[in-house]
């Protein structure tokens, strides 16, 4: 009885309903517009996620002995640096080029159009990010020779200079340089007053050089070197008529390639541990080498000939070997107990490269008979592997989707919640950091 008084009821309203619609009397539009808002009043929230957007970069306007007058003494701080007037990266630069992140980044915000994972704004309450383009590596490679060099003393007054700079920057002062973004990817680079950045997004190749106070994983990203060596283009394509495309495992003569210094400060001690263990081996090149224009014309062959390229720790756990390795399509074995990797939360190493202890790799015979026996099925796939994330370790002008300088703004993009935290938080504590 009350099931049929019910559907009675519905049957009425929705007779009503609809005579007033066709009627006039009543407009369904506005219910169907709150429904269709809703989703635009949700992602409108300032707790919201907007990870759709590109992260908002502003760039500091630093004159320019900061940045490009190191490239080029003559530039002129009458005009603005834009796209147009950008010098670009030296092609003889050398070994200079493994630490020009700094100018790639710069560049990328300069460049209009493309998708891009970091846009510059000019208005700096709009940022989430402010970039300082103090090119902190090329100073050092700059300014003095060495260490002790009395030359060095431009690059810690530019330094100070800077510092001076950002502390009487209200952005600087709101965040205490939090959000600020500082690449220094040369070991030595900002050497005079790093304890003063040491809040700041630091870009980095590795920690080697830097206490835990100040670097660590949860705060800054970690940056490929810029690779010197050609990008092999061409592996595995076929030129000519002929259908048959070679055989990459059987067309890399050399099993195992090395070619560099051997002689380094810390865990690169190990370098001149494995000469003893691998040189003299015939399917082995293991070469004291140093950095030369023409040295690394020949280590580019060298590494395109060969299955596996050896990537030993340096004066710090990483070097710019590995990243050589993995753009001329050479399986890198890696062999560095504390090395960390760029885009590591995005790329999985381990389908592309070799990992063994320090421990492990100064076992006489170890690694190569590991790599001796290593299955060719298993060395082809990882190889197509390679080719496939190379993409990712490119610098270049302008920039290209998912290359190096997109993949590291999209890292620093990854490190913006926690900044936001720490300054939310840092506002309205009385006792600073009271649960560590």
């Amino acid at each position: 009885m009350y099931g049929k008084t019910i559907c009675t009821i519905v049957f009425f309203v929705f007779l009503i309903a609809s005579y007033s619609i066709y009627m006039g009397t009543v407009d369904p539009t506005p219910y169907f517009s709150q429904l269709q808002s809703l989703p635009r009043g949700i992602s409108s929230s300032p707790c919201n996620s907007t990870a759709a957007q590109p992260l908002r970069v502003f760039m500091y306007d630093l004159p320019r002995k900061f940045n490009i007058a190191m490239m080029d003494p003559h530039s002129s701080d009458v005009e603005p640096i834009t796209a147009k007037n950008l010098p670009p990266w030296p092609q003889t630069s050398g070994i200079k080029r493994q630490h020009s992140v700094e100018y790639w980044l710069m560049a990328s915000l300069l460049h209009n159009g493309g998708e891009k994972e970091a846009v510059r704004v000019f208005d700096p309450e709009s940022a989430d990010a402010f970039y300082v383009p103090f090119f902190s590596s090329l100073s050092f490679n700059t300014h003095g020779k060495n260490m002790t060099d009395p030359d060095t003393e431009f690059d810690r007054l530019l330094q100070v200079e800077l510092m001076e700079y950002l502390e009487n920057s209200n952005y600087w002062q709101r965040s205490g340089g939090r959000d600020h973004v500082i690449p220094m990817t040369h070991p030595n680079a900002f050497r005079f007053l790093r304890q003063q950045v040491n809040a700041s997004i630091l870009i980095v190749a590795d920690f080697g050089r830097y206490p835990k106070e100040m670097a660590r994983l949860d705060k800054d990203v970690v940056s490929p070197y810029v690779h010197v060596v050609e990008s092999f283009r061409e592996d595995g394509v076929v030129v000519g008529d002929d259908d048959s495309t070679p055989d990459p495992f059987e067309a890399r003569s050399t099993l195992l390639y090395f070619r560099g210094n051997t002689v380094r400060k810390a865990e690169g001690r190990i370098r001149l541990k494995l000469e003893k263990l691998l040189a003299g081996n015939s399917d082995v090149h293991y070469e004291k080498s140093v950095a030369t224009t023409q040295n690394i014309k020949v280590s580019t062959e060298g590494m395109r000939s060969s299955k596996f390229c050896l990537h030993p720790a340096g004066d710090t756990p990483s070097s710019c070997r590995l990243f050589d390795a993995i753009v001329s399509h050479c399986i890198p074995v890696i062999i560095s107990d504390k090395i960390e990797l760029p885009f590591e939360d995005e790329i999985d190493y381990s389908e592309f490269s070799v990992f063994y202890s320090v421990k492990e790799a100064l076992e006489p015979g170890f690694i190569l008979d590991n790599l001796r026996q290593f299955p060719k099925e298993k060395w082809l796939k990882m190889w197509e592997n390679l080719k496939n994330v190379s993409h990712h370790f490119e610098f270049q002008y302008p920039p290209k989707r998912e290359d190096a300088v997109n993949m590291l703004w999209r890292q620093v993009k990854h490190k913006i919640p926690n900044v936001k935290l720490a300054v939310h938080r840092n506002r309205r504590l009385k006792v600073p950091d009271w649960w560590l």
